[in-house]
């Protein structure tokens, strides 16, 4: 299943924004590297991209509520560390289980909903807050 970007994921943030792309590619790219067969290690790599980037992307929002002393800061932090849990878990699943598709769908379909919802709900309301800290 490809996790698409639509305008409903905009946050109005263009950097934001710009990561969430990003992010979507790499997580389509896990699904497509296991079904055209490019081998474990490509998946892997693949992987370990999307986990990277991640944490950069989390490191980008963070950043920005904690200059713009955003309110929520605490508890969505909380939620980005509670996502780097899943995600590790996920990724010793398939290091310990091997890439196999009911895997691979499960390991696409957890981090793909969670960053829709995540976006949908907490990243649209961090984002316009800093916009409206930034509006001139």
């Amino acid at each position: 299943m490809a996790y698409l970007w639509n305008s409903v994921l905009e946050t109005g943030h263009e950097k934001i924004d710009k990561q969430h792309k990003q992010l979507f590619i790499a997580l389509n790219d896990i699904a497509k590297a296991f079904k055209e067969g490019t081998g474990s290690q490509e998946l892997f790599k693949t992987l370990g991209f999307l986990t990277d980037y991640t944490v950069m992307h989390f490191t980008t929002e963070e950043d920005l509520m904690e200059k713009y002393d955003y309110p929520g800061y605490k508890a969505h932090k909380q939620c980005h560390e509670d996502f780097k849990v899943t995600v590790a878990e996920l990724t010793e699943q398939l290091y310990e289980k091997g890439p196999c598709e009911d895997l691979i769908v499960n390991v696409t379909a957890v981090i793909g909903d969670w960053l829709i919802s995540h976006i949908r709900v907490d990243d649209i309301k961090m984002a316009s807050f800093v916009n409206s800290k930034t509006a001139v």
